[in-house]
C-alpha cells in the first residue's frame, strides 16, 4: 500500500461503509528519466528547425543593396539606447503633438508603393486640404501588427523631422496618428534616392552640377549642426533628390540632438548598428558621434557622387574596411575626379576629428568652387603613397584567368580586347591605367570607372607595402 494513498469508502451488502485503500505503485525511476529526455530532444529539435528557417529566409549580402550589409551591431552586453526623444518629452506621442502637424487621413489619397522601409512601405500620393493646393507626397505607413517599440521609434523620427525647415533637409508635411495605419508625410522627392539616381544616371552631368548636389547636402548638414544634431547615417541613399537636381538630408532614424554646451559636443551609444563604411574610425571604436563624424560621412557621400554611386571601399568586408583605415588607407580619386574635390575629401577624413573642417566651411569650398570653376580644371593625378600591408583575405584568388575576372565584373564584352593586348594574369591588369582602357577599346564612361575600380580592388590586395601606385592614400 502506498503511503500517500487515498482511501475509498464503499458499502458492502449490508450497506455498510467499509474503508478500502487503492495501492497506487511508484512511478519507475526510467520511465521519469525517459520522458524528461524526450521532451528535451523534442524541444531542441524545434529550436534547431527554427533557427535554419530563420537563417533560410534572411536575405545573404550579395542579394541585397549596398548599405544593407555594410553595418556592425554593438551590444557589448549593455542595454540600447532609446532613440532620441525631443527636450521636455520624454513621451514620443508627446513629442508628436509638440512638433508635428495632424493630418485628417481623408485628405491622403495613396497611388503606388515606391518602396518599403524598415517599418513598413513608402508610397507615393496627394495631398488634398481643402483651400491648399493638391501637392505631390511622399507617404511612410507603419505596418499592422508593430510592436510598441516600432511605433515608438517610427513617432521619433517624425518628431525630429518636424523641428527641421531648411530648404536642404527633407521637409515634414504631417503626420496621421489617429487612425490606421499610422503615416508620415513629407514633401514628394521625384528622383528618389541620390545613390539609385546616379548610378541609373552614370556620366550624365558636369563636375559643376556634381558639386552643386554636394554643396546642398553640405548645406543641409551644417542647418542640423547649428540645431544641435547629429545625423549618424549620412550616406547616398539617405539623401533624395528632385526634379530640379536640389539634394535634402532625409532618414533620421539614427539621429540624435547633442548638447552644444559640453566641451566636445559628443553623443555616446551604447549600442545598435554603425554604418562601417560611412562611419568615422571614433565612432566605430568608442561609439562617441559628434557633427565631426558627419563630416567624415560626408566625405565618403562625396566620393559616392563623383563616382556616380559606386559602392565604398568596393567589396571588401567590414572588418578588412576598419582595419584598412584605421592604418592610414582613403579612398581613392574616382575616374576624373578634380584634385581640389579630392582634396577635400582627404580634409573630411583626418584622423584626429579636431582637423576635420566644419560643415559651414565645407559649405563655403563649395561655392568658391562654383564661383571659380577653373579650380576644378586639375584631375588628381596618380600619387606615390605607399599601399600599407594590410594582409587582406585575397579576393583575387577566385579568378584563375583574365576571362574570369572581366565575366565577375560583367566586362566579358572586353575578353577578347584584353588577349589581343598580351594581358593574361591579374598582376599584368592590375598596371593598367585610365589611358590604356581607351587604348584597349573601353571608350564607354561607365565601362571604363567600372572597371578601374576593381583594378584599384585588385592592386589593394595583390602587393605589399613597397608598390607604388595612386589608388592607395596615407593621412
Amino acid at each position: 500500500m502506498g503511503d500517500y494513498s487515498d482511501p475509498l469508502q464503499i458499502k458492502d451488502g449490508d450497506n455498510q461503509l467499509e474503508k478500502v485503500e487503492l495501492e497506487q505503485p511508484m512511478p519507475s525511476v526510467g520511465i521519469i528519466v525517459g520522458s524528461i529526455i524526450a521532451v528535451f530532444l523534442c524541444m531542441s529539435i524545434a529550436a534547431i528547425m527554427i533557427i535554419i528557417l530563420l537563417k533560410r529566409n534572411r536575405p545573404q549580402c550579395s542579394e541585397t543593396k549596398g548599405g544593407d550589409c555594410d553595418t556592425l551591431h554593438y551590444g557589448h552586453g549593455e542595454v540600447t539606447m532609446p532613440l532620441f526623444t525631443p527636450p521636455g518629452s520624454e513621451d514620443p506621442n508627446q513629442a508628436v503633438r509638440e512638433f508635428t502637424k495632424e493630418i485628417d487621413s481623408s485628405h491622403i489619397v495613396i497611388e503606388s508603393v515606391i518602396g518599403g522601409g524598415e517599418f513598413g512601405d513608402v508610397c507615393k500620393g496627394k495631398l488634398r486640404i481643402p483651400r491648399r493646393m493638391e501637392m505631390s507626397v511622399a507617404i511612410k505607413t507603419l505596418k499592422q501588427g508593430a510592436n510598441d517599440k516600432d511605433r515608438m521609434e517610427f513617432l521619433t523620427e517624425a518628431s525630429i523631422m518636424g523641428q527641421f525647415d531648411d530648404p536642404n533637409v527633407i521637409y515634414l508635411e504631417g503626420v496621421v496618428t489617429k487612425n490606421h495605419p499610422i503615416m508620415i508625410v513629407t514633401e514628394y522627392m521625384l528622383n528618389g534616392s541620390l545613390d539609385t539616381f546616379l548610378r541609373n544616371n552614370d556620366g550624365k552631368f558636369t563636375v559643376i552640377q556634381l558639386v552643386g548636389m554636394m554643396r546642398g547636402i553640405a548645406s543641409g548638414m551644417s542647418y542640423l549642426s547649428e540645431m544641435g544634431y547629429v545625423h549618424r547615417d549620412l550616406a547616398a541613399r539617405n539623401i533624395l533628390i528632385n526634379e530640379n537636381l536640389v539634394c535634402k538630408v532625409a532618414d533620421f532614424g539614427l539621429s540624435r540632438e547633442i548638447d552644444l554646451d559640453t566641451t566636445d559636443g559628443a553623443y555616446t551609444t551604447k549600442g545598435g548598428k554603425i554604418p562601417v563604411r560611412w562611419t568615422a574610425p571614433e565612432a566605430i571604436a568608442f561609439r562617441k558621434f559628434t557633427s565631426a563624424s558627419d563630416v567624415w560621412s560626408y566625405g565618403v557621400v562625396m566620393w559616392e557622387i563623383i563616382s556616380y554611386g559606386e559602392r565604398p571601399y568596393w567589396n571588401w568586408s567590414n572588418q578588412y574596411v576598419i582595419q584598412a583605415v584605421e592604418r592610414g588607407f582613403r579612398l581613392p580619386p574616382p575616374m576624373d575626379c578634380p584634385e581640389a574635390i579630392h582634396q577635400l575629401m582627404l580634409d573630411c577624413w583626418q584622423k584626429e576629428r579636431g582637423n576635420r573642417p566644419k560643415m559651414q566651411q565645407v559649405v563655403r569650398s563649395h561655392d568658391k568652387f562654383i564661383r571659380a570653376p577653373e579650380l576644378l580644371k586639375k584631375i588628381a593625378k596618380p600619387r606615390a603613397d605607399l599601399l600599407m600591408d594590410l594582409n587582406p583575405v585575397n579576393e583575387v584568388s577566385r579568378f584563375n584567368n583574365v576571362e574570369g575576372w572581366l565575366i565577375s565584373i560583367k566586362m566579358d564584352r572586353y575578353i577578347q580586347n584584353f588577349l589581343n593586348a598580351g594581358y593574361r594574369t591579374m598582376e599584368q591588369v592590375s598596371t593598367i591605367t585610365s589611358r590604356d582602357l581607351e587604348t584597349l577599346g573601353v571608350t564607354l564612361i561607365g565601362h571604363q570607372k567600372k572597371i578601374m575600380n576593381s583594378i584599384q580592388t585588385l592592386r589593394a590586395q595583390l602587393y605589399g607595402p613597397h608598390f607604388q601606385v595612386s589608388e592607395g592614400f596615407l593621412v
